[in-house]
């Protein structure tokens, strides 16, 4: 097994085993993530359609994303259905490539139907390096579609960061 290997799986282990737990109720985080809605709207009035329509929706206000060849991210968040929250979630991310420098950026998940969010609230739910985000931007959720039961937008907030990569994003899930 190479190094950069060896690596990549010591940088998943520690992503994925000291993620903190979610334990009780922040309410700081709740206003994050509802001024996380608010300014993807604002960006986009179009989402508003992904927000009516969505079986239910991930926000995470902010995600930290950081890397040197060997990259990670982590953001908490809340999970909402019909407009309400029904349960806490974090996100760890894991890429490997060309990448240097450190962002963060806010990230919402629109989940097509039930299956979708059964599978996320699972607690197994990851995305690929296949999957894609797409960065909110005015007229975007216009050419935007589901893919899998899920849509992705993302937002930068801040930082740098210069990325040729694969990895992925595993997530956690406690109801409220």
């Amino acid at each position: 097994m190479t190094k950069i290997a060896r690596m990549m799986i010591a940088v998943l282990g520690i992503l994925v085993l000291a993620a903190p737990a979610i334990a009780g109720w922040d309410a700081n985080l709740d206003k994050k993530a509802q001024k996380a809605i608010r300014e993807f709207k604002k960006v986009d009035p179009g989402m508003k359609a992904f927000f009516n329509k969505a079986y239910g929706y991930a926000v995470f206000p902010t995600v930290g994303k950081g890397a040197i060849g060997i990259g990670g991210a982590h953001g908490k968040g809340l999970v909402y259905r019909k407009g309400r929250v029904i349960g806490k979630t974090s996100l760890s991310q894991a890429t490997i490539g060309f990448q240097l420098g450190g962002q963060a950026y806010r990230e919402i998940i629109f989940f097509e139907d039930k299956r979708a969010l059964d599978k996320f609230k699972k607690g197994n739910f990851a995305f690929s390096g296949q999957a894609s985000a797409v960065a909110a931007a005015s007229g975007a959720s216009a050419n935007v579609d589901y893919a899998g039961g899920v849509a992705v937008f993302t937002m930068a907030k801040g930082g740098l960061m210069f990325e040729a990569s694969i990895g992925g994003q595993r997530f956690t899930f406690k109801p409220k």
